[in-house]
């Protein structure tokens, strides 16, 4: 197993290249902030952004603890990799993580400032300075189920390919760590009734929200609804399709994840249609 490490100080930019650095060199295994990750998935471990303090990052990323680095090192034996990238800040850092996973020494070190440009590096610093925002080399749907209530970005990274032309090499999740200075975010539950009460609006068979609950849990939201209905529909496609509509629309415009969304067809209203009389209209005599 070849095991090669990617080093930079914190904040530069290294989880925001690693699919990049990864690719460049065949390496399909990343190890990140406490992270195992094969290709676009999330195979193993748990990541250090989410702990509540820095030391509690660092010792995650550091997999200092024993169920913690034995869930990692289980997954490595059963993929047995051909070759692992280890991110870290530092040489001592990539080696004690190597060391920790019980992995092969380190055969290849590659350098943050040799994948990018000063420019590049110090707008990174500035990034994570100012709005302490962290990357997970993950597309946002795979840790949304990890990161509910935190903040989630879904960043699509692009390749020049000659003039005027980029291919996509990944989408990477932006996260801002409990840690950070910034603090956290909410999302109040009216504001999230609000945007469910203007999805629900626009679908017909929809005649109002009844009675609406959410409650959020360390996993995610839970919702339940009672609906008036349009008499006439079929009511468990129109559910099934509420459904999907506001878990869509909800986790797109607030990042939260929705565990459940319970909903019951409480009662049914008759709409009438107004006629429109064509006043000019003449009567078909009757024979």
């Amino acid at each position: 197993m070849r095991v090669i490490a990617f080093v930079g100080p914190s904040g530069t930019g290294k989880s925001h290249r690693a699919t990049w650095v990864a690719r460049e060199r065949g390496i399909e295994f990343i190890i990140d902030d406490g992270l195992l990750i094969r290709g676009n998935r999330i195979v193993g471990g748990k990541s250090a952004k989410r702990e509540t303090t820095k030391i509690g990052s660092i010792k995650c990323a550091l997999f200092s603890d024993d169920d913690h680095a034995n869930d990692v090192k289980s997954v490595i034996n059963l993929y047995r990799p051909e070759a692992i990238l280890i991110l870290g800040t530092s040489d001592g850092m990539v080696e004690a993580i190597a060391k920790r996973l019980e992995l092969l020494p380190i055969t290849e070190k590659v350098l943050i400032n040799e994948v990018a440009s000063e420019f590049e590096i110090k707008q990174a610093l500035s990034t994570r300075r100012e709005q302490g925002k962290h990357v997970i080399p993950v597309p946002t749907f795979e840790i949304k189920r990890d990161f509910s209530g935190y903040f989630l970005d879904p960043l699509q990274i692009f390749r020049r390919k000659g003039k005027g032309n980029y291919q996509l090499v990944g989408e990477k999740s932006v996260v801002r760590p409990t840690f950070s200075y910034l603090g956290r975010y909410t999302i109040s539950d009216y504001t999230v009734y609000q945007i469910i009460e203007y999805v629900t609006s626009n679908i017909e068979g929809v005649h109002r929200i009844s009675r609406f609950r959410a409650e959020n849990h360390p996993d995610g939201i839970y919702i339940e609804m009672d609906l008036v209905l349009v008499y006439g529909y079929v009511i468990r496609p129109l559910l099934r399709h509420i459904q999907e509509r506001v878990c869509e629309e909800v986790e797109r415009l607030t990042a939260l994840n929705i565990k459940a969304l319970n909903l019951l067809a409480k009662s049914l209203v008759v709409e009438h249609k107004k006629v429109e009389i064509d006043e000019n209209a003449q009567e078909t005599p009757k024979e």
